[in-house]
């Protein structure tokens, strides 16, 4: 009997560590903490075998619930909107700030670091087996393996959007001084989202997308006043300095961890598609795919805004050149999802508003 118990310890034992390797593994692969939590509400149904799991998130600020992921072994979603929010009963609402549950059929702890952070939870239906200490422990585990990263990941994000502020107003700062066209920055956006999730470049690569929108002429800070505000033609001279400007932007911001994957796309988005753009020749797919997209719309920009050396295109004028340059300075791939959101009544809204 005592080698049968030892054996079910063990095994007990072995369930435990591989838990704890398992949520050691998820928090070292997600840096967001919405993916994290619904992340782990599948990961706790798989090792307790619960029917559902939940993990409620506070706002920092407030220490309110302000997300909410669900698992049912079918469905994974996440709950942001306070009209879902606000449907949470009361005794979770009490878990969440401390109070924890242990009844048969669901089981709740909260998440605490230094302060509530948030709750998980697990259920069975009232059909199926109890709850038992076992599984107590199981959770506890997942709840104080979690709870310190999913506070880290909460902080990191503050940090970014105070990073992004400071990002913003770089780019306020530079239309001030002239150092970019005076267009709207959230239009310019726009088009390369449509255009980016048209292509399924996936969250992360529209976010890059949005960075590389706001930053890609941060280099032009450094770039004399006199070229920048010239009304004739550059010189060979002065155009050698404003091709330089991608690079010096790549330089200004390669401090900021979180915005690497960005840099290839500001350094590269005026290579040409047949390797004859800069600063460094790279053709087709050496060619980062932001830096492609950001490629048309930027030249596209350029067409149809108003120069004192050249008129402006017309919105159609401007996509028959893109057309005419595709496979060469362009992407065909990029310039084909660019003419065919064109024909759509918001694509082209935003395309007008570009233009004035």
């Amino acid at each position: 009997m005592n080698i049968k118990n030892s054996l079910i310890r063990m095994k007990k034992y072995k369930v435990i560590l591989s838990a704890v390797h398992m949520v050691y593994r998820l928090v070292n692969s997600t840096y967001n903490v919405e993916e994290l939590i619904l992340r782990l509400t599948r990961l706790v149904c798989q090792f307790i075998k619960a029917d559902s799991s939940s993990i409620y998130l506070l706002d920092p600020q407030t220490g309110k619930i302000e997300k909410i992921a669900i698992f049912d072994n079918k469905i994974n979603i996440l709950l942001t909107k306070k009209k879902d929010v606000a449907k949470v009963p009361a005794l979770e609402r009490r878990v969440a700030q401390g109070y924890p549950i242990f009844d048969p059929h669901c089981l709740g702890l909260p998440l605490i670091a230094d302060e509530p952070v948030g709750a998980v939870f697990i259920r069975r239906s009232q059909q199926g087996k109890p709850f038992d200490e076992f599984d107590k422990d199981m959770l506890s585990v997942v709840a104080e393996q979690s709870v310190t990263a999913i506070k880290n990941l909460q902080l990191y994000e503050e940090q970014q959007k105070t990073i992004l502020g400071s990002i913003e107003f770089i780019g306020k700062l530079l239309k001030r001084r002239g150092c970019v066209p005076r267009v709207h920055a959230s239009t310019y956006f726009k088009i390369l989202q449509m255009i980016g999730e048209d292509m399924h470049i996936g969250k992360e690569g529209i976010d890059n997308l949005y960075y590389a929108s706001i930053l890609r002429d941060a280099g032009a800070i450094e770039v004399p006043y006199d070229i920048l505000s010239k009304t004739s033609r550059l010189t060979p001279e002065e155009f050698k300095i404003i091709r330089q400007q991608p690079a010096r932007s790549v330089e200004l911001i390669k401090p900021v961890a979180f915005l690497k994957p960005v840099l290839p796309i500001i350094l590269y988005h005026h290579e040409n598609y047949d390797g004859t753009g800069y600063p460094s020749g790279l053709q087709k797919d050496q060619i980062p795919l932001g830096a492609r997209i950001m490629s048309v719309v930027d030249a596209f920009e350029a067409m149809i805004t108003a120069r004192p050396y050249k008129e402006p295109l017309s919105i159609d004028e401007a996509i028959n050149e893109l057309k005419t340059h595709s496979g060469t300075q362009f992407d065909p791939r990029v310039v084909e999802v660019f003419v065919r959101l064109a024909k759509q009544k918001k694509f082209r809204n935003y395309l007008r508003n570009l233009q004035g």
